[in-house]
């Protein structure tokens, strides 16, 4: 099955973080799964350490790619189609790169992997 990575998720899951959940660990470590990270969540990676708000082992250009590279994930690319998504949703949530996965998530008819309860008030599949 596939599954979309929240950014957190990502970088819990790279950080061994206790708040990764359970299902949410069996799922990524699952190698029967295809795992992805959307283009948005690199971009929002890459803001937070530009802003000091994200300190990484490395820069983010290397981290990122590194990453998904060492775990065998899949790079989702930003279409026009998942933008332009983005006007159908409610505004549940302000967040510009949550609302964008939201909507790759339901084009692509990908499970978000995410922790994030604002994300839960849209159609789409959470898993957690």
């Amino acid at each position: 099955m596939k599954y979309l990575l929240d950014t957190h998720t990502f970088l819990w899951w790279n950080m061994d973080d206790s708040q990764l959940s359970p299902t949410a660990k069996e799922i990524i470590s699952n190698g029967d799964n295809e795992i992805f990270l959307s283009a948005a969540s690199a971009w929002e990676i890459a803001i937070k350490a530009a802003r000091g708000r994200l300190v990484l082992p490395e820069d983010p250009t290397h981290y990122v790619s590194n990453r998904i590279n060492l775990h065998g994930f899949q790079a989702l690319p930003v279409h026009i189609h998942h933008a332009v998504q983005v006007y159908k949703l409610p505004a549940h949530h302000a967040d510009p790169f949550d609302r964008l996965l939201v909507a790759q998530s339901q084009i692509e008819a990908m499970p978000l992997l995410s922790v994030d309860e604002e994300i839960r008030k849209y159609d789409v599949q959470v898993v957690w």
